[in-house]
């Protein structure tokens, strides 16, 4: 596989950060010469010798080829007492044979992740989830305040990285802010994917 691509990597329990994923697809999708590929993790329960390699729907699980051939990162998961689900840190976790290899080294990564309330660990999450990928080496990549959604918003948004808000609603819609937040986040990682592949 070619490496002019970002990886959206996430995990999704009820929707709400596969939507996400989505909407920072579509803001890859808009840069020249980048393009995203979505990838997920099989939930725990999955994380056997004979694991199906192709979830029933969605997004096709990630694998090491996909992480360490991509260009760029943008990792996302629902927040879990301020962390990433367990399912997506099992699969990070896994990646020593690429933290060995140095293949992430100097590549753009950003993280998003979707909360049920207001103050529920997003932004400790957001922080969090950037450890591995600085063990990794890779450049950590936010959202500045020149973004006008990110002084605009009421729910999610921060500049660690895109959050959502859900309010406690199963399957809540990101509304138009979290919505311009998430694409605004692959733009920023694709542009600069670009610009240090072009270096």
């Amino acid at each position: 596989m070619e490496n002019n691509f970002i990886l959206v990597l996430f995990y999704s329990s009820t929707g709400n950060t596969a939507s996400m994923a989505n909407e920072i697809a579509y803001g890859v999708n808009s840069i020249d010469g980048q393009h995203a590929v979505i990838r997920t993790v099989p939930s725990i329960n999955k994380y056997t010798a004979d694991s199906q390699t192709i979830p029933e729907k969605g997004a096709i699980y990630c694998d090491m080829d996909d992480l360490r051939n991509c260009s760029g990162l943008i990792l996302g998961s629902p927040t879990r007492f301020g962390n990433m689900s367990a399912p997506l840190k099992n699969f990070i976790d896994l990646t020593s044979d690429i933290w060995m290899s140095g293949a992430l080294i100097d590549k753009p990564a950003g993280v998003f992740t979707s909360t049920s309330s207001m103050h529920g660990g997003n932004e400790a999450t957001l922080l969090s989830m950037m450890l591995p990928l600085l063990h990794h080496g890779m450049i950590p990549v936010g959202l500045p305040y020149s973004l006008k959604s990110l002084h605009k918003t009421v729910r999610g948004g921060t500049p660690y990285g895109a959050s959502h808000v859900s309010g406690g609603n199963v399957e809540s819609l990101l509304n138009d802010d979290e919505i311009q937040l998430c694409r605004d986040l692959g733009k920023r990682v694709a542009r600069l994917a670009l610009k240090i592949n072009n270096s």
